[in-house]
């Protein structure tokens, strides 16, 4: 053995957490920094489990908390989202902004730590937000950055170790609590809050792996897809259009699926779509597909109208200019280069004066403006994927605490839990909110027995 090892018990049972004889190790530099057997162990440390530490540390003094994570540096997703602004809640968040989970069990999740104490506490920690447009909550100085570092100050302020390019192995329940494992130390943990996120993004660290902890104790799983992700279409008709971004509303339907219609802004690009309005209806397509149902993908270029309304318009300009060119009057409601790529993709001369227009052929532009058929063939994957739908379903844990019903002394919070929610910054209100119920139940329950 060499010399600058030191030998650690766990305070774990070895007949339940390790082979009979098997010894503990970890480098004696680790020992002068960080415990080895401590209150709470986050695995993750991204938003949820940053916030997890934080209000952990703030309810109980003295309580010993340790992040570990994979990754060489914590919070790498919130440095990349919101283009880098990072978007840290909405005005107004309900429980109707999310899927996944039973909703009655999300708004108690919610209530519990709303948008306005979200507010409230980045205030207090130096991080004052903005309004935009739909109510996205922004940090003033637009840079998600500053939000991370915040973050990491209050952590460092509650004395939380954080181990970061400490993967997390192993999680095995025991007498004294829980043995995690990582390769390079193990720790003896009370308390186990699992905070590993999804699979989407996995440059950031976020690569699944919780899944698996989980389900090692004793939890089972809602399988998974990308959620705000772009969507990839067959075809060509998308290739000119790339850059181009405009105002739509799209409806996914099929077999046994209500309709769902979202507007918003839509981004045409080299493989399909993305854009606000894609990446809220990329999960519902991708969740029927996974169930095996059939899906369709509609656009309308001009939200609010029906084939009806769209006639009256084109009749109207025709009436009104009838000598004007078909392609200048449509390039009058839609950008010109979409203008054009729908008149030559439904065959339809662009030079035909509005007056010379066929019926049959006035009517038929009509119904396209307003249902354009979008053959959706695939998502750009976890690789762009916001956020991941799917996980552990939320009732195997307890609305009140994130507790698992499944495995005494666990917590889960965030991502790695079946909800999702859609863009605008409800996905980081459900990592504070979720942090936020797990640690006041640990705090509450600091010193009692599991």
């Amino acid at each position: 053995m060499s010399s600058d090892r030191t030998h650690v018990h766990t305070g774990c049972h070895p007949c339940r957490c390790a082979p009979d004889g098997e010894s503990v190790y970890v480098s004696s530099e680790f020992m002068n920094t960080q415990p080895m057997q401590v209150d709470v162990a986050i695995v993750g440390g991204g938003a949820a489990g940053l916030a997890t530490s934080i209000f952990a540390t703030r309810g109980t003094r003295g309580q010993t908390v340790v992040i570990l994570d994979g990754a060489p540096r914590l919070g790498a997703k919130i440095l990349v989202s919101g283009g880098g602004r990072c978007n840290v809640t909405n005005r107004t968040v309900t429980e109707s902004d999310f899927f996944g989970g039973s909703r009655n069990t999300v708004r108690r999740i919610l209530a519990a730590f709303p948008a306005e104490h979200t507010v409230s506490w980045f205030r207090e920690i130096g991080v004052d937000l903005h309004e935009e447009e739909h109510g996205k909550l922004f940090p003033n100085t637009n840079r998600a950055r500053d939000v991370l570092e915040a973050l990491l100050r209050e952590a460092e302020r509650g004395r939380v170790r954080m181990l970061t390019g400490h993967r997390v192995t192993a999680i095995d329940r025991c007498d004294a609590g829980f043995r995690v494992v990582t390769p390079q130390v193990t720790l003896g943990a009370r308390r186990v809050v699992l905070a590993t996120g999804g699979r989407s993004l996995p440059k950031s660290g976020s690569d699944g792996g919780g899944y698996g902890l989980a389900r090692r104790l004793g939890h089972t799983l809602v399988p998974q897809t990308p959620a705000l992700v772009p969507l990839v279409l067959a075809g060509d008709f998308h290739a000119p259009l790339s850059g181009i971004s405009q105002d739509v509303e799209l409806t996914v339907r099929g077999a046994e699926i209500k309709a769902l219609r979202v507007r918003g802004a839509l981004l045409w690009t080299h493989f399909g779509i993305s854009g606000p309005v894609v990446l809220d209806a990329s999960r519902h397509w991708l969740r029927a597909r996974l169930e095996g149902r059939e899906v369709h993908v509609s656009l309308n270029f001009l939200p609010g109208e029906d084939a009806s309304s769209t006639d009256r318009v084109l009749l109207a300009i025709a009436a009104a200019r009838p000598t004007a060119r078909l392609h200048t009057a449509l390039a009058g409601m839609l950008p010109a280069r979409v203008a054009e790529t729908i008149l030559r993709d439904l065959k339809v001369d662009r030079s035909l004066p509005m007056a010379h227009l066929p019926k049959n052929s006035r009517r038929e532009l009509a119904r396209s403006l307003v249902a354009w058929p979008l053959e959706v063939i695939d998502s750009q994957s976890y690789v762009r994927a916001e956020v991941t739908a799917g996980g552990v379903p939320l009732n195997e844990v307890d609305s009140g605490s994130l507790a698992s019903r499944k495995c005494p002394g666990l917590h889960l919070v965030g991502e790695i839990l079946d909800v999702d929610g859609r863009i605008g910054g409800f996905n980081f209100q459900w990592a504070w909110s979720t942090a936020w119920a797990a640690a006041s139940a640990i705090t509450r329950s600091a010193g009692a027995p599991l």
